[in-house]
């Protein structure tokens, strides 16, 4: 005998293993995208970046101050990205030279560190609590099964190992 369902059945996982195939391949796609745009900067010294400036090659300066010596993020004209180390006292100089040139010039502001707020655990306490309501509950649906099953086979085993009462005409 000849199953008709078995065709439909193919169809229906070959198509779900197209799908699944697409889905992945995409994923690689996006993941490749978003790596090629993330910036990948080269090291650079500041004479040369100080020449750039002055040949005008530079499209756009971050300065990223640091105790002592910061870096600078440098954004070229050809779409290349360069990284400076510098120290403090030369900051006003470069902005300077750079803001003569025409270039902008950004200073990033040092984030301050969050100060965690403690962690409260009333939401575990409450799962917690469900938790355990959860479990007397399912005990107490077995218990109680378990009584009525039992309850129920010793009806059943004394109704069938009980001899039927005779009459008392009856010769035994």
């Amino acid at each position: 005998m000849i199953f008709p369902t078995r065709a439909p059945l193919i169809r229906k996982t070959a198509l779900s293993v197209v799908c699944l195939i697409c889905a992945c391949l995409a994923m690689t796609a996006t993941a490749t995208a978003l790596a090629a745009t993330a910036i990948h900067f080269q090291r650079e010294s500041l004479p040369a970046l100080k020449t750039q400036l002055g040949h005008h090659e530079v499209h756009a300066l971050a300065f990223h101050p640091a105790t002592g010596t910061g870096h600078i993020h440098v954004s070229m004209n050809d779409g290349r990205h360069l990284t400076a180390p510098y120290s403090t006292p030369e900051q006003a100089q470069l902005i300077a030279q750079a803001r003569a040139d025409g270039t902008p010039v950004t200073i990033a502001q040092a984030k301050p560190a969050a100060v965690k707020q403690p962690v409260q655990h009333k939401l575990r306490y409450i799962a917690g609590g469900i938790l355990v309501v959860v479990i007397v509950v399912v005990a107490a649906v077995l218990l109680v099964d378990r009584r009525r099953k039992l309850g129920e086979a010793g009806e059943d085993e004394a109704g069938e190992s009980a001899p039927a009462p005779s009459s008392p005409g009856d010769p035994t």
